[in-house]
């Protein structure tokens, strides 16, 4: 899983709705006359990546953080703005780029241009259309709301010289805005009705107050002034940490106590009653949004969950196989001693860091037989902060930077140790590290694209190519272990359930106790990771959609291009043109897939 203000590059995401999504025709054209008289003023590609320049430096002035977590240092005493005028003001200008981007003669442009024109516009009508729907007015959650959101961007922060301390310290003079202005988004969603569940926003409570608590350098916000890098004085040491320290105590800890304190008295006795965000003013529009917005796909809700209960009884097949192999009756048997068997636990928060490191090892040696790229970016396991530990993921990848002096990462949740499994490690960590999401982000990084698409986070590309990448390991003969094999399946099915359980929730009208029978029905993980999975899907529709839908969609190309090719396909050609133009819509991808199809069946 890549986290939401990591997929989206920049915290702006929350509230204005600039997830990466869309599907635009390659071929789109400009609106009318009109447009064909304004394109002379785009016209030649100079021109034309003058303007996706123009936009790029727009978001970055706008969104700080994002600029921060792709290495630009140029805006880091900033955050973002949230207020209602910068709403305002950004909806007027994205409006203003539309049009822009539209009056482009397609005609004009070659293929790579056509296609970012065309991504570039599904993802200013897509962010357009989130304003519409107010979706920045329910900033607050238990997955993705500020109490996760801004600690968690600490670890995106530079702090190689004096001035980047001095930097961070504006931040955190800053910072207690920021929560004034989210405070103020809400209180709006309030009174238009959108909000989120009221037992979810009890747990953001706790979430801020664990953030609150520790004093100094044990805050979140303080750790950075534990160790200084060499270059920077004793003299200068002495002042930053306590001037850093002080704002921490002083501005930032109360701010997230009234915040905290704003939650719990106003805002959660508000909370929706119903799980489903069909229950919101205009919910099924909401629903059908966060669709298209985080899948790229037409689907509908229906044949999503359909596919989910395919893909279900498919998925438990295959475990029942599993489960004969290592000789027992059923799935059931297989489950209930799984369940209860101590070897296949942890027995410490290391043990779970080393097995991750290790099988992440053991899999670069073997990437060069399926791919002809490989990323040079260094990866590094590291446990999740222990603020977060209770509603984490079990793992998730933070992306490095594009010069590579900040390395990707895994955060591991290893808090409740003894209850986390073991045997869906290897598969997990061929998801989050190679092939999966640091394999492709980081490639994506290194080509010469336009930097929105090298940045790009189409939900159902990165998480979709994730779990493509579970099975290359399957391919590529690893998962000896039958249990590893097991908790591949695992993985599997637990993206089953999740077409199932997110359609259910919002579309279905089911209830957490419904979402939670399903899941212990057909149990994909551990008990500590359904639960906050189950209120996952609550908080965020859509998004656990895509890695499914987006693995299906390969998959389905993969074969095809076999079927069509014969003894001409060529599995590493394969992946260049899905991993060669950064992340993008699906039905993108498929274009670009079928015109190298013909491309070789004419050659």
């Amino acid at each position: 899983m890549v986290p939401k203000y990591k997929l989206a590059y920049s915290l702006a995401a929350l509230t204005l709705a600039s997830v990466l999504a869309g599907g635009t025709a390659l071929a789109a054209s400009g609106s009318g006359v009109g447009a064909q008289k304004q394109s002379a003023s785009v016209a030649g590609n100079a021109a034309f990546a003058a303007l996706l320049d123009e936009e790029w430096q727009y978001q970055l002035r706008n969104a700080p953080e994002l600029a921060t977590t792709i290495g630009d240092y140029r805006y880091n005493k900033l955050w973002t703005d949230y207020s209602p005028e910068q709403i305002a003001r950004d909806k007027v200008t994205t409006a203003w780029f539309l049009k822009r981007f539209e009056a482009v003669d397609p005609a004009a442009l070659n293929e790579q241009e056509q296609i970012s024109r065309a991504m570039m516009i599904r993802q200013l009508q897509d962010k357009l259309e989130g304003i519409r729907l107010k979706t920045y007015e329910m900033p607050i959650d238990q997955v993705q709301g500020v109490q996760l959101m801004l600690p968690g961007f600490v670890s995106s922060i530079p702090f190689d010289t004096a001035a980047q301390y001095q930097d961070y310290l504006d931040r955190l003079h800053a910072l207690p805005a920021v929560l004034a202005q989210l405070k103020a988004l809400a209180q709006q969603g309030m009174k238009d009705g959108l909000v989120p569940p009221r037992y979810l926003l009890k747990k953001v409570v706790t979430q801020l107050q664990q953030v609150a608590e520790p004093a100094g350098i044990r805050n979140v916000f303080g750790q950075p002034v534990e160790h200084f890098p060499k270059g920077i004085s004793h003299a200068q040491q002495v002042r930053l940490r306590q001037e850093i320290l002080k704002a921490v105590d002083t501005e930032v800890r109360p701010a997230f106590v009234q915040f905290a304190q704003f939650v719990k008295t106003d805002y959660a006795p508000h909370g929706r009653v119903h799980e489903g965000v069909w229950s919101l003013p205009n919910g099924d529009a909401l629903y059908r949004y966060d669709i298209r917005a985080q899948t790229t796909s037409s689907m509908t809700p229906e044949e999503i969950h359909q596919l989910g209960l395919k893909q279900v009884s498919l998925i438990e097949g295959q475990m029942t196989e599993i489960a004969h192999k290592l000789g027992f009756a059923d799935l059931a048997a297989l489950r209930a001693s799984v369940e209860h068997d101590p070897k296949l636990y942890a027995t410490s928060r290391e043990q779970i860091l080393e097995k991750y490191r290790a099988d992440i090892a053991q899999m670069w040696p073997a990437l060069p037989r399926i791919f002809n790229k490989i990323p040079k970016t260094k990866l590094e396991v590291r446990s999740v902060e222990a603020y977060r530990e209770t509603d984490a993921p079990g793992a998730e990848y933070h992306q490095g930077t594009p010069d590579g002096s900040r390395p990707g990462i895994v955060f591991v949740n290893t808090g409740d140790y003894a209850k986390r499994d073991l045997y869906t490690i290897e598969d997990t960590a061929y998801h989050e590290g190679v092939p999966g999401h640091h394999f492709q982000i980081s490639l994506a990084q290194d080509m010469p694209l336009p930097a929105f698409r090298q940045q790009g986070a189409y939900n159902s590309y990165v998480e979709g190519w994730a779990l493509y990448a579970e099975g290359l390991g399957k391919e590529l003969g690893f998962y000896q272990d039958l249990y590893s094999d097991y908790g591949r399946l695992n993985g599997a099915l637990l993206r089953a359930d999740r077409l199932v359980l997110d359609t259910g929730v919002h579309y279905k009208h089911w209830t957490r106790q419904q979402m939670s029978d399903f899941f212990h029905a057909h149990p994909p993980t551990s008990e500590p990771d359904m639960q906050a999975e189950t209120d996952r899907y609550v908080a965020w529709p859509g998004q656990a959609l895509g890695y499914m839908l987006g693995q299906q969609t390969i998959l389905k190309l993969r074969e095809q291009a076999k079927t069509e090719l014969g003894s001409k396909f060529d599995i590493k050609a394969f992946h260049d043109v899905i991993l060669g133009n950064g992340a993008m819509p699906l039905d993108l991808m498929s274009d670009l897939v079928q015109r190298w199809i013909a491309k070789v069946k004419a050659s």
